[in-house]
């Protein structure tokens, strides 16, 4: 018998369709199966935060008296969030604490406390605390000031504190140091990197036209060290800002001024009386009450009435997230009130993320602020050493229009307003800053680059005709022209001419009063209110307040901040890394790598050269004024 054949495979065009077929259907599986799962997990996620969130929401009716504020802030203090709701997010659930802390949120957990009569104490942590700008600090010591009027105490604890972590712990009414820490305050610097000697390796020619013989901030590109004009003024300004340091620390101790200064520089000799040992050098100094263990902390807040946590380990405590989650405001959204727009970071151009400052984007919250009917006056926070001209310009226009359509602004300084950052503050009808504010630098600069001689280290030329003098002259394979040049230095002449006009007519002062003090020289803020640059000091409080005061508003005004719009998504992820939901995905080991939520990091100095434009000037009146 003869075996049956096997069935014929089609060819030519069928087999094309029928392959081509199963291929779509294999595609279509795998990308249904993608959306499921990654729908499951999102639902799954949902689910949790869901049960968590009302968990979170049910704070106010399960937080228990005689509770403990515990305040555990991590990173940088900032005053609006730089990394984006998912990055937050992955940095949860990879089991880092979060990189940065909102002024807002512990100034408001803080003044929320103050009145609650369930909170009893403050307990103050900040060993992970990365640092801050003075006037960013100030801003919750005058919190910690207002809650511990309230009849309630401020106790700080750290294994070590540093300079920051200190200037705000001495608001407290105890500081406590583990006995194997310390205290480590050294003074103030402001030392830069120096790339000329690696640019001319790299025969990368840097074209720097200023206006202003102390704007330095970009000698770090045509010299090799700060010039002496640069030393000197920085000198003064941050000599003025450790003399307000010593100052307030001091009177929050109970120190001389003078005493704490010399404890400073010689503690090469005074740290050999305790055979280096840092935590009796505070004790004895007086920086510091006391000398406890963490158990030991635990068990003095218990003999001084702190109830135990439910497991009998702890003290009873409900740490920042948590209570800041349980909050509600009390004012109607619908109210008229003051809006708030965050500026912080550098000026650059078109849309910025949060962090950063767009001209457009900025421009756009100052827009919409206005626009909306609820806003009775503006309150501009400003943090930013800068950037760029036109960017900066935009924003002062804004600002401008807002005055004209009867909103009153004031801007509220943070820890720098300098250079771009006065520009747009400027045209307020009040500017408030901190002492320790760093303001002025009223200048401007341009920096140009050309590589016509990094081409030629590897043999090649630039060479060709063009129409006219001009033509060609932004190529950066060849060298500039110096008639070009001169062109440059006379835009930023014109610049310069117009921020000093701009600052003597918003400041009532003439051009040559204002020129006498800008000269992109850096001033702390109490140095700028002697100079007429700053109209008062205080915090965001005081600008909020006297905002409201310039508008006419009634006693329980909303205050709200104006942010760019965002998606459920966002809201989402923002509500989730809020709520209780991390904490269990964690307990059951739900992590990501630790590496995902690592981000780089780039010198300050070279963070100017990130919007840089090649082939054209690029014009910046931006001040690198950040003490360490």
């Amino acid at each position: 018998m003869t075996p049956p054949l096997p069935p014929r495979r089609p060819r030519g065009f069928w087999a094309f369709i029928r392959t081509f077929g199963r291929g779509i259907n294999i595609v279509r599986l795998v990308i249904i199966n993608l959306l499921f799962f990654s729908f499951l997990f999102v639902l799954v996620v949902a689910i949790i935060g869901i049960a968590a969130g009302g968990s979170a929401g049910r704070t106010s009716r399960t937080l228990q008296n005689d509770s403990v504020l515990v305040l555990k802030p991590q990173g940088q203090l900032v005053e609006q969030y730089s990394i984006d709701p998912l990055q937050r997010t992955l940095d949860s659930f990879s089991g880092n604490e979060p990189k940065q802390v909102q002024v807002r949120d512990l100034v408001g957990a803080i003044d929320a406390a103050a009145k609650d009569k369930r909170i009893t104490r403050i307990l103050l942590m900040p060993d992970d605390l990365q640092g801050g700008g003075f006037a960013a600090l100030r801003e919750v010591g005058a919190a910690l000031d207002r809650f511990r009027a309230s009849g309630k105490p401020v106790i700080a604890w750290a294994v070590n504190f540093d300079q920051s972590q200190y200037y705000l712990a001495a608001h407290a009414d105890r500081l406590l140091v583990d006995p194997q820490g310390g205290v480590m305050l050294t003074g103030l610097a402001d030392y830069r990197l120096f790339y000329k000697g690696l640019l001319d390796k790299l025969g990368v020619d840097v074209h720097l036209f200023r206006v202003g013989q102390f704007k330095s901030a970009a000698e770090p590109y045509i010299l090799e060290q700060a010039s002496p004009e640069s030393k000197q003024a920085d000198s003064y300004w941050m000599g003025g800002l450790w003399d307000e340091y010593l100052a307030e620390v001091g009177a929050l101790r109970k120190i001389e001024p003078a005493a704490l200064r010399a404890d400073i520089d010689n503690l090469p000799q005074t740290i050999m009386s305790t055979q280096g040992d840092l935590a009796q050098l505070a004790l004895n100094e007086h920086l510091i009450d006391g000398l406890a263990t963490r158990a030991e902390l635990i068990s003095m807040l218990r003999k001084e009435g702190v109830p135990a946590d439910d497991k009998g380990r702890s003290f009873r405590q409900v740490d920042q997230t948590r209570y800041l989650a349980s909050q509600s405001s009390t004012t109607s959204v619908f109210d008229p009130g003051v809006a708030i727009v965050v500026a912080e970071g550098e000026i650059a151009s078109g849309k910025q993320s949060p962090g950063s400052i767009g001209g457009e984007s900025t421009a756009a919250l100052i827009r919409t602020a206005r626009e909306d009917r609820k806003t009775k006056a503006l309150v501009l926070r400003v943090n930013s050493p800068g950037g760029e001209v036109f960017a900066a310009e935009q924003i002062r226009r804004e600002i401008q229009l807002t005055r004209e359509a009867g909103i009153p602004v004031v801007v509220s300084m943070g820890d720098v307003a300098a250079s771009g950052g006065y520009w747009i503050s400027m045209n307020a009808n009040k500017i408030f800053a901190e002492p320790n504010t760093i303001t002025g630098s009223i200048g401007i600069f341009g920096l140009y680059y050309s590589i016509p001689n990094t081409l030629a280290k590897f043999g090649v030329q630039s060479d060709g005709v063009a129409t006219g003098p001009m033509a060609g002259a932004f190529d950066i394979t060849r060298a500039l022209d110096p008639k070009v040049g001169a062109v440059i230095q006379a835009i930023i002449n014109k610049g310069y001419h117009d921020f000093v006009g701009n600052v003597a007519k918003a400041r009532g002062k003439s051009y040559e009063s204002i020129d006498a003090i800008a000269q992109g020289r850096v001033w702390t803020g109490q140095q700028a209110l002697d100079r007429g640059l700053v109209d008062q000091l205080g915090g965001l409080n005081n600008a909020v307040a006297d905002a409201a005061s310039l508008a006419k508003l009634d006693a329980d005004y909303p205050v709200r901040y104006v942010e760019p719009p965002q998606g459920s998504f966002q809201r989402f992820l923002i509500g989730l890394n809020q709520s209780a939901s991390v904490r269990i995905l964690q307990s059951w080991g739900v992590h990501l790598p630790s590496w995902v939520a690592e981000l780089p990091a780039l010198s300050p100095e070279l963070q100017l050269l990130r919007n840089a434009k090649a082939g054209t000037p690029n014009i910046y009146a931006d001040c690198l004024c950040s003490p360490h």
